[in-house]
């Protein structure tokens, strides 16, 4: 019997990943918002404007799923910092590979991983940067600017991401892609 890791790994189609997403929330009650659409957009598009050497259809199904846990509103930084491991232990019981659950929970620094999965810098990037630009119940969303200063020098300071300048390179393409 196939398992809902081998169901969503093996839709292609970006659209219907997300309908399959959707669905397991509606059942499942897992978390899946606007944010996690907008942040998986955001990686689909820069994986495919910049080039970057990765299986996209792992990126946008881990983009997807990472925060299945994710409490809408936490202001226990306990469970903030827990929500990706907790995620990705969920995950691993829906048949996922301990490679993909280890990538979603590679997706902040909490758990001290020193030995990251490229993907997982992607993940991190688009969270950090979505979450940053888009409106929060206690704050108004900074603009882009303002986001990409606060990762590099805040959220992402003294920290590698193979994948950081490239990122802000993307950001800030002259097509407009973001802007």
């Amino acid at each position: 019997m196939e398992s809902f890791a081998d169901y969503i790994l093996s839709e292609k189609d970006y659209v219907r990943k997300m309908e399959i997403a959707y669905y397991l929330q509606k059942k499942k009650h897992i978390f899946l918002d606007n944010s996690v659409i907008l942040k998986t957009e955001i990686a689909r598009l820069f994986i495919e404007k910049m080039n970057i050497d990765v299986d996209e259809n792992l990126v946008l199904t881990a983009c997807l799923l990472y925060a299945c846990k994710k409490n809408i509103v936490s202001h226990d930084l306990e469970k903030i910092k827990k929500y990706a491991l907790d995620g990705a232990e969920y995950l691993s019981t829906l048949g996922f590979s301990d490679r993909f659950c280890k990538i979603c929970s590679e997706v902040n620094r909490y758990q001290g991983e020193t030995e990251r999965e490229k993907e997982s810098d992607i993940l991190e990037l688009v969270d950090n940067f979505g979450g940053l630009v888009l409106d929060r119940s206690d704050r108004k969303g900074f603009s882009i600017d303002e986001a990409m200063n606060l990762m590099e020098n805040r959220n992402l300071k003294g920290l590698h991401n193979r994948y950081l300048e490239k990122f802000k390179e993307f950001v800030f393409l002259k097509e407009g892609v973001l802007t």
